[in-house]
């Protein structure tokens, strides 16, 4: 019976680790399998605390001065790891899109990836003190074996997953497809999308990389910017006019990296990019569509709000972002639109946009929330 449960210990600590790989491939398995995966993975953890019941206890009844260093150690990192794991299973359901969409804390892209990456590095702690512990020679070798096994945990959730995901998930649509469906009235008064992009405002080279992390895709085969799907998914739905904040001076660079250092500068030195002026005296509502760059809006959209009065308007707010939340931007929003009043609507992950319709179908056919 022992070693029936070693052996299922065994197998259940391999296939742990083989979920927590296969989990940081997120680009490549898909949100649903993912979230199948992470479900998996804790009934895995589930079994595991089963059959180490013991240490608990042991851990209670021992006192740290009549254990080794290394048994203290060990102690520590599978306490860390313990509570890593439970803080993991509650972002889990925070950013949850199939299996808990109701759960609403927690709900950060970034904190789910850095909790991944501190299970798995504990893990890898764990699992080679265990060698470490039962090693009766060669301690150094799994002492080293076990310090490698952790940073390359920590490189693969910290830089190779992030760099996987912002240059290697292309995106390719079907525009009919995606825009296309059950329409419905806007409640309120004269309605105006406005949206940001990077389409329209950066001179791509003609192979660029359409990838969800640069915020582009291929609709049909041209380039298109997720928020300018977004509006026109809006203007498919409830028939409205949209129009795009287009820059009339200097453009941003093609490579992403570089957008991203340009975007820093103009906002450590509150910039106000030129832009295309755009009427909304005709205008009620508007619905704002922008991405977060740095947690807060591009400052073209700044450019946006300063040069206009949206004194007695609507402004409803629509943030595409690769971690969570509006953060800053609505307080910037609200600040620049002295008068307005503004909501938050949703802020969309840039994996989901492409399937957003049905989201936007239902917000707009909630009149109590316009």
């Amino acid at each position: 019976m022992e070693n029936k449960k070693k052996t299922l210990g065994i197998i259940v600590d391999v296939m742990m680790y083989a979920i927590l790989l296969v989990q940081m491939l997120y680009i490549f398995t898909g949100n649903i399998v993912h979230e199948l995966l992470g479900m998996a993975f804790f009934a895995c953890l589930v079994t595991h605390c089963v059959i180490k019941r013991w240490w608990l206890p042991s851990l209670i009844k021992k006192r740290s001065s009549k254990r080794s260093k290394g048994r203290l150690f060990f102690d520590i990192i599978t306490a860390l790891l313990i509570a890593c794991c439970f803080a993991l299973a509650l972002s889990s359901m925070g950013v949850s899109r199939f299996l808990f969409p109701w759960f609403d804390h927690l709900g950060s892209a970034d904190l789910h990836r850095y909790l991944a990456t501190a299970v798995l590095s504990l893990a890898s702690a764990h699992g080679g003190m265990r060698f470490i512990l039962r090693a009766k020679e060669g301690s150094k070798r799994e002492v080293v074996l076990t310090v490698l096994a952790v940073a390359a945990s920590a490189a693969i959730g910290l830089a190779l997953v992030p760099y996987m995901n912002r240059h290697l998930k292309k995106v390719e649509i079907d525009l009919e497809d995606k825009v296309s469906g059950e329409k419905a009235d806007w409640q309120g008064g004269r309605m105006l999308t406005v949206y940001f992009t990077r389409v329209g405002n950066t001179d791509f080279e003609a192979d660029v990389d359409a990838v969800s992390g640069a915020s582009l895709m291929l609709a049909d085969g041209e380039l298109m910017g997720n928020d300018q799907l977004l509006a026109l998914m809006l203007s498919s739905i409830t028939g409205c006019e949209s129009k795009a904040i287009t820059l009339t001076g200097k453009r941003y660079p093609s490579g992403y990296n570089d957008t991203i250092g340009v975007a820093m500068d103009e906002k450590s030195s509150s910039a106000r990019p030129d832009i295309e002026q755009i009427d909304i005296s005709g205008y009620d509502d508007i619905i704002l569509v922008y991405p977060l760059w740095w947690g807060d809006i591009p400052m073209p959209v700044a450019t946006f709000l300063e040069s206009n009065d949206f004194s007695g308007k609507r402004i409803f707010l629509i943030a595409t972002q690769g971690s969570s939340g509006f953060s800053s931007s609505t307080a910037t929003i609200k600040k620049l639109t002295p008068g307005a009043e503004v909501t938050e609507v949703m802020s969309i992950y840039c994996d989901d946009i492409p399937d957003s319709r049905d989201r936007l179908l239902e917000w707009v056919k909630k009149g109590e929330d316009i």
